[in-house]
């Protein structure tokens, strides 16, 4: 069965409207910014969209775009939208990304504020259990008495880490510079877990990491992980090689006074 010779004349139509799709582009945007005809694609039964190139300045690669259609028993096409559209090759902003994601550390100054989520995953309420210092066997009656009692005082933090909060920041100090795969550590003489200038932390953290307190060394009031490591571990020894050479032998001087006065 061959095509509807109805649909292939009023396609046929709207392609070969390339002059009447210049003609509304130059009047929405004038000539000054319209290059030449690039191609028509056809969207579908009587809809074609004429691209023209744009010389409009700080568009480069990008195109107009005006869409024509040809409704049976029209004689002339009408034009659906005139808009600028990007090409391959043109260049575009880069995806937009809330603020509050593009913020990293170390971007807050003096007097800069950020206020966290409500629902921050990161923190939960103090008498909820996953507090590494809750009681096990702490019931919800009693959470909520110890609730009641601690919004009544004042007493204690508003909320604590969970335990999602906890790993991940337990995952990112393992991976950062503080970690054990980085150049300092794999070359260090020994691990910071085996060094007399580690503060262990409290609470489940305790296991993998530690604050230093070597005052000569890199990290220095930073948490390290255990397996960290640097040249300034406490049982740090020097090689032979590494040694200062050593002193002379000393010499016992037998002149007297006597032999001086002689000279």
């Amino acid at each position: 069965m061959g095509e509807n010779p109805w649909v292939m004349m009023t396609e046929d139509l709207a392609v070969g409207a390339v002059e009447a799709a210049r003609a509304a582009l130059l009047e929405q945007v004038g000539d000054a910014v319209v290059g030449e005809h690039v191609e028509a694609v056809a969207e579908d039964e009587g809809v074609v969209t004429h691209y023209f190139a744009s010389v409009q300045a700080g568009y480069p690669g990008w195109r107009w775009a005006v869409t024509v259609a040809h409704a049976p028993g029209q004689d002339a096409v009408t034009i659906d939208e005139v808009v600028l559209l990007p090409g391959q090759d043109s260049i575009i902003a880069p995806p937009w990304i809330p603020w509050r994601e593009r913020i990293k550390p170390g971007d807050l100054g003096p007097g800069d504020l950020l206020p966290v989520d409500e629902d921050d995953p990161r923190l939960v309420p103090t008498y909820l259990t996953g507090d590494p210092g809750d009681d096990p066997d702490f019931v919800e009656a009693n959470r909520q008495q110890a609730k009641a009692v601690a919004d009544e005082l004042g007493l204690g933090r508003v909320r604590v880490l969970s335990v999602e909060g906890r790993d991940l920041a337990a995952q990112r100090w393992y991976d950062g510079e503080n970690g054990p795969d980085v150049p300092l550590a794999q070359s260090a003489p020994a691990l910071c877990g085996s060094c007399g200038f580690l503060i262990s932390l409290a609470g489940p953290l305790s296991v993998g990491f530690g604050v230093c307190a070597n005052e000569f060394a890199n990290d220095d009031g930073r948490v390290v992980a255990m397996r960290h490591g640097c040249g300034a571990h406490s049982e740090a020894q020097l090689r032979k090689k590494q040694l200062p050479p050593p002193l002379p032998d000393p010499a016992f001087d037998t002149i007297s006074r006597g032999d001086l006065e002689n000279f």
